[in-house]
């Protein structure tokens, strides 16, 4: 039998790219190694990506998974090349350089929507009740999509996926799941991954996923996607000084930030429903109305561990994320060695 490469990659569109993904057919004795997945190309031209008089894109694989919904079938994440093998402008992933050293664990979430973008579970005319009973909540009327939450956590789990939880949210329909990598690319790639067992498991549903970070006007919560990190002296050595040190840092860069945190954030970012304005920059324990929260967990633990990063919007891209806060902690290394 032979077996299917599902090619996965992220276009030229803006603010946010979408994924694309295309199958090719290789011998059945294949490895399942990415080393042994070929370098392909598709027709930027209808991406974004190239014009139409020269319009081929290269794709490189970088990481590859378990498909466990086709038969004899993995997912290989590439990176797209320019016709000379050097990385096209839209390659986020291939801009910064990867370091094991830090720890990133995305915090997901998403709405599951009808196709008129209207949440499962609200009515056709109207709003269910307010904000309150949702949140981590069980039972019909607190609750909506769980079927195909529990199926997605089902086939990211079989694929080797590093998810790590679950939980429905505080808007009716809206969930979240939490992937964790050890190293910045690790970690966005099952997020990527993740988000594309999702798109293609709601197409089963007749279903929207939503990634937009106000996916209801008024007052409902928005959809972020928060990213906890860490490095080893962060995990190992820690102390209140090195913690409060770091999210001082952050505060110098915080535009830079938010420049790279996703579209439509100012609609998300109000100081209302657990987030920080989107013009003021703020840290403390246990605060999920700052843009950074130091975790009581750490703070109890000699202040060692990790710090959430609560200002990246849902629809964001976990590359840019992991870089530009790989970036910021290594500002503040530098000045601090100066």
């Amino acid at each position: 039998m032979k077996t299917k490469l599902e090619y996965i990659w992220l276009d030229g569109y803006q603010p946010e790219a979408n994924m694309r993904s295309k199958t090719k057919i290789v011998e059945a004795d294949f490895s399942g190694k990415i080393e042994d997945c070929p370098e392909w190309s598709y027709d930027g031209s209808s991406t974004r990506q190239a014009e139409g008089n020269f319009s081929d894109c290269l794709l490189k694989p970088v990481s590859i998974i378990e498909d466990p919904e086709r038969v004899n079938a993995y997912l290989v994440m590439c990176e797209v090349l320019n016709p000379d093998g050097t990385p096209h402008e839209t390659n986020q992933r291939a801009k910064f350089k990867d370091e094991d050293d830090y720890w990133f664990g995305f915090e997901q979430e998403y709405t599951l929507c009808e196709a008129d973008k209207r949440p499962i579970g609200f009515p056709k005319e109207g709003f269910p009740a307010p904000q309150g009973m949702y949140y981590c909540s069980v039972g019909t009327g607190n609750v909506a999509g769980r079927e195909i939450v529990e199926e997605h956590l089902d086939i990211c789990l079989e694929a080797g996926i590093e998810i790590t939880g679950i939980n429905a949210e505080v808007l009716l329909g809206q969930w979240e799941f939490q992937v964790i990598g050890k190293g910045a690319k690790k970690a966005g790639d099952d997020l990527w991954f993740a988000r594309y067992f999702l798109y293609r498991l709601t197409e089963k549903y007749g279903l929207r996923v939503e990634f937009h970070p106000k996916p209801v006007e008024g007052d409902w919560n928005g959809s972020g996607l928060h990213a906890n990190f860490s490095n080893k002296q962060m995990r190992e050595v820690g102390g209140e000084d090195l913690m409060k040190g770091i999210c001082e840092s952050f505060r110098k860069y915080h535009k830079e930030h938010i420049a790279v945190y996703g579209s439509s954030n100012n609609m998300r970012l109000t100081g209302l429903h657990e987030t920080a304005d989107i013009e003021t920059f703020s840290y403390g324990v246990s605060d999920r109305g700052a843009s950074i929260r130091i975790p009581v967990g750490v703070v109890n633990n000699g202040w060692k561990g990790y710090l959430e990063d609560r200002r990246p919007a849902s629809n964001a891209d976990p590359y840019l994320i992991a870089s530009r806060i790989i970036e910021t902690i290594k500002a503040a290394e530098l000045t601090e060695a100066q």
